[in-house]
């Protein structure tokens, strides 16, 4: 009989930001998503920058994931990511500045100045963690509210 959940830990060269007893892992790597669940074939893979999220008790929670390696062994996920971040403790004020900014000097290609490989990573760092504090807390990533 396959095992019906899965550990899964998450975490950077500061913390551990997740410990969890998960039914299913989906994560961001390097040539696209990936999911994962219970009795897995044992896997190593590079991360990009996107969303982490898992199912833990029928509810899904959701990270932001930013660059490292994820290992899928025997009931097991274990990810070494760069940086990560649980939804809530997004600042989307300051994910929105900083996605402006990139944007702002990505406007600029011809500049000399403009280092492009590392604007376009920071948009992609700052829009990934508007869309994973939307996900979890049903914020609004438009500048305008919801139509009723």
């Amino acid at each position: 009989m396959m095992p019906e959940s899965i550990s899964l830990e998450v975490v950077t060269p500061d913390r551990r930001v997740v410990q969890e007893t998960v039914e299913e892992v989906q994560v961001p790597g390097s040539q696209g998503y990936m999911g994962v669940l219970p009795g897995h074939a044992p896997l190593m893979t590079e991360l990009g920058i996107g969303m982490l999220s898992y199912r833990r008790r029928g509810e899904w929670f959701f990270l932001t994931a930013i660059r490292g390696f994820a290992e899928v062994l025997a009931g097991r996920v274990i990810v070494l990511a760069e940086r990560a971040e649980r939804a809530e403790e997004i600042d989307v004020e300051r994910a929105r500045r900083a996605a402006a900014r990139a944007e702002e000097r990505l406007a600029h290609l011809l500049d000399p100045e403009v280092n492009w490989e590392r604007a376009k990573a920071a948009l992609e760092r700052a829009l990934v963690r508007v869309q994973v504090a939307a996900k979890a807390g049903g914020i609004h990533t438009e500048s305008r509210p919801p139509e009723p």
